[in-house]
C-alpha cells in the first residue's frame, strides 16, 4: 500500500493513475470502503488522460472494483455511475480499433447488469462480448464471457443452455491449460476467483441434472463421467497454477484402466449447498450420492476434526466429528462397497478434505483403516502404475538428526534409517553427507527404486514455501522434482516410491495439502508416502519400520501385498498398541498415487 501511495506522488500521470487504482483495489478488498471512496474523485479525474489501451483497462479495472464494493455494501451500487465509467471505454476502444479491449469492456458492462439482475441486457452484452472475443481469438477472455453467459442463463432457469455455455467455458480453459497464468494477469484476478468457480459451478449443474433421471441411464452416466472429468481437470489446473507451469508429464493412465477388482475410487465434491460423492466400482456404472450439508459446515467440521486428531489423546469430540464425516462420505456407500467385496478405497479429495486423513474417519466402532486400505490420488491419472518389483531393489536413504537452519534435531531418524537397512540393503546419506548435490549424484549413479527422506519439510499452498531440508539448504519442490526426475540411460524408469517421513503441512494454511499433492506429482514417483503432520518420536520410526517389513518381506500368506495394504498393516500395529492407539500417532501417513 505504501508503495502505491509513493508511486501516486512521484510518478508520471499514467503511473499515478495505475498506482491509485491498485490502492483503490486493495482498499476495497480489505473492506476499507470509506478510505477507498475518498480516493475515487482523484481517480475519476485521472481517467481523462489521453486515450490508450492502458487508460481503457484503467476504466475496466475501476468498474470491477466498484462492482466488488457494491457486493460488499449494496448502498454503494450506483449502476449509472459504473456504466458511465465503462461506456466511454467501449466507445474509445472502437475509435482505436481495439476489438480485444472492446470485448472486455462490453463483457464488463454485462457483468454490471448481471449484478443488478437485468438479465436481458446482461445476456445481450455478454453475447456481443463473446462474439467479439472469439473473432479476435482472445480465448483468455472468451472463457469469462462463456462463463458469464452460463450464469445468466442459469438465473433465467434455462438450464440446458447454461450447461452448454459452461461446457464451452470448460473446453476453452482446457485449451488454455498451459497458459492459465495469462488468464488473470491483465485484471489481476486470482485462480480462486476467476478460474476455479467455472469448474465447480459446471459440476453443480451436471450433478443436479443427473439426479433427475435413472442412475444407470446413458444421460446420467454421461453427466457423471463429465462431472468427474471436470473435477479431475480442476485438480490438474490447481497444480499447474501451484507450479506456475504445466506439471503432469510422462506416461500416465486413467484410474479406470487399472486392472483392480477390489478397489473403489471415491470422488467427494464440496459444493456451496451440498456434498456430492461419485463412486467408481470395477466394471460398474458410476454411482452418485448427495449429502445435503453446506460447504461452511463441511469446512468447519473438517477443521475441528483435524485439530482433534493432532491431540495426544482421543477425545469424545474427535470421535463424534470423525463419525460425522464418516456418515457423510462412507456410510451411504457401504452397501455398494460390501456387495463388491471392496478392500481398497482410493480418494480423489477436494478442498479442505485434503487436510484430514481419511484413515481416521470413525463409524462408531472402528476407524476406516480397520476396514479398508486407503490411498489418495490427485486426479484420474497415475504415472503408469505397476506392482513393486521386490527383486534387485535399489534403496537410497537420507536424513538429518542434528539441528539445522533453525529446525530442531530429529532424535529418532538415525534409528529409523538403521531399521530400514535391517529390512533391505540401502545406501545412506546422513547429516553432512546429505546435501542436495550428493542426493542428485546418488540418484544419477544407479536405478534407484525407493528414495526415503527422513528430514524436516513443509507442504504449503505456496510452492516457494514447500521444501525438504538437506544439510546444505532447504530444497524447494521444484528443485526436488529436478533431482528426482533425473533421467538418463541409468534410470529409464520413474522412482517406485518416495517416502517423506518427517514432513508436515504448514500450520494455518487451509490449502497446505495442495503442496503435498504437488510434491507427489512433481517428483514423478509412482507412489509417495508422506505425513500431514510430523512426529519426532519413536512411533514414527516404528511405523516406518513396520511399513518396510510388510512391503519388502511379506509372509507367505500375502506375497503380493500392495503398498497401501503395507501401510495399513503398519498403522494397525500402532493402533493396537495401547501407547500409540490415538490417531495422532498412526493417522497422518498417507499414500499418494499408485496403490498397487
Amino acid at each position: 500500500m505504501t508503495y502505491y501511495q509513493q508511486a501516486a506522488i512521484d510518478a508520471p500521470p499514467l503511473t499515478q493513475l495505475q498506482a491509485n487504482l491498485n490502492q483503490f483495489r486493495v482498499l476495497v478488498q480489505t473492506q476499507k470502503s470509506a478510505t477507498a471512496l475518498q480516493l475515487l474523485p482523484t481517480i475519476q479525474t485521472q481517467l481523462n488522460l489521453p486515450v490508450s489501451r492502458a487508460t481503457l483497462y484503467a476504466r475496466i479495472n475501476l468498474s470491477r472494483s466498484l462492482m466488488q464494493l457494491a457486493r460488499q455494501d449494496a448502498s454503494e451500487l450506483d449502476t449509472e455511475a459504473i456504466a458511465a465509467v465503462l461506456t466511454p471505454a467501449i466507445q474509445q476502444a472502437q475509435s482505436l480499433g481495439d476489438r480485444r479491449t472492446e470485448a472486455y469492456a462490453l463483457g464488463s458492462l454485462g457483468s454490471l447488469y448481471e449484478q443488478t439482475q437485468q438479465w436481458t441486457a446482461a445476456k445481450s452484452l455478454t453475447e456481443q462480448a463473446l462474439f467479439m472475443a472469439q473473432a479476435v481469438n482472445a480465448t483468455d477472455i472468451a472463457y469469462q464471457w462463456q462463463w458469464q453467459l452460463g450464469r445468466v442463463l442459469k438465473a433465467e432457469n434455462n438450464r440446458e443452455e447454461a450447461i452448454a455455455a459452461y461446457q464451452a467455458a470448460f473446453e476453452t480453459l482446457q485449451a488454455l491449460r498451459n497458459d492459465l497464468l495469462a488468464v488473470s494477469s491483465t485484471l489481476q484476478f486470482s485462480f480462486r476467483e476467476s478460474i476455479e468457480p467455472v469448474y465447480r459451478e459446471y459440476v453443480e449443474l451436471l450433478l443436479r441434472r443427473s439426479t433427475s433421471g435413472s442412475s444407470h441411464s446413458e444421460t446420467t452416466q454421461a453427466n457423471l463421467k463429465q462431472a468427474r472429468q471436470v473435477i479431475e481437470s480442476l485438480q490438474l489446473a490447481e497444480l499447474n497454477n501451484y507450479f506456475r507451469t504445466a506439471c503432469l508429464e510422462g506416461q500416465t493412465v486413467t484410474l479406470d484402466q487399472i486392472n483392480q477388482t477390489n478397489a473403489a475410487v471415491i470422488y467427494p465434491i464440496i459444493l456451496d449447498d451440498r456434498l456430492e460423492i461419485i463412486l467408481s466400482l470395477p466394471q460398474q456404472p458410476l454411482q452418485q450420492y448427495t449429502v445435503n450439508v453446506p460447504r461452511s459446515q463441511v469446512d468447519t467440521t473438517l477443521n475441528q476434526l483435524r485439530q482433534n486428531l493432532e491431540k495426544p489423546f482421543t477425545t469424545m469430540q474427535g470421535k463424534q466429528l470423525g463419525k460425522r464425516v464418516y456418515d457423510w462420505m462412507i456410510h451411504p456407500l457401504e452397501p455398494a462397497l460390501q456387495a463388491q467385496s471392496i478392500t481398497t478405497l482410493t480418494f480423489v479429495l477436494d478442498g479442505s478434505l485434503r487436510n484430514v486423513p481419511m484413515a481416521a474417519l470413525y463409524n462408531g466402532n472402528q476407524y476406516l483403516i480397520e476396514q479398508y486400505s486407503v490411498a489418495l490420488t490427485p486426479g484420474l491419472q497415475l504415472f503408469n502404475p505397476q506392482k513393486l518389483k521386490r527383486d534387485r531393489l535399489q534403496v537410497l536413504l537420507a536424513g538429518l538428526t542434528e539441528k539445522r537452519e533453525g529446525f530442531s534435531a530429529l532424535t529418532y531418524v538415525e534409528q529409523e534409517l538403521q531399521d530400514i537397512q535391517a529390512e533391505v540393503p540401502s545406501r545412506v546419506l546422513l547429516n553432512e553427507a546429505f546435501t542436495s548435490v550428493a542426493l542428485q549424484e546418488q540418484i544419477e549413479r544407479s536405478a534407484v527404486s525407493i528414495v526415503h527422506l527422513a528430514t524436516h519439510g513443509q507442504f504449503s499452498s505456496d510452492a516457494q514455501k514447500t521444501f525438504i531440508l538437506a544439510w546444505d539448504k532447504p530444497v524447494t519442490v521444484d528443485e526436488l522434482g529436478t533431482l528426482l526426475r533425473t533421467t538418463d540411460e541409468t534410470r529409464p524408469q520413474p522412482i517406485e516410491l518416495l517416502v517423506l517421513s518427517a514432513c508436515e503441512t504448514a500450520a494455518g494454511d487451509d490449502r497446505a495439502a495442495l503442496g503435498l499433492a504437488g510434491v507427489a506429482v512433481q517428483a514423478g514417483a509412482r507412489s509417495t508416502l508422506a505425513s500431514l503432520w510430523s512426529l519426532n518420536d519413536q512411533s514414527a520410526a516404528r511405523l516406518i519400520r513396520q511399513f518396510y517389513r510388510e512391503l519388502l518381506n511379506p509372509d507367505l500368506s500375502k506375497p503380493d501385498i500392495s503398498k497401501t495394504e503395507a501401510l495399513r498393516q503398519a498403522q494397525l500395529t500402532l493402533l493396537r498398541d495401547p501407547d500409540y492407539r490415538h490417531p495422532l500417532y498412526w493417522a497422518p501417513y498417507v499414500l499418494i498415487g499408485n496403490w498397487l
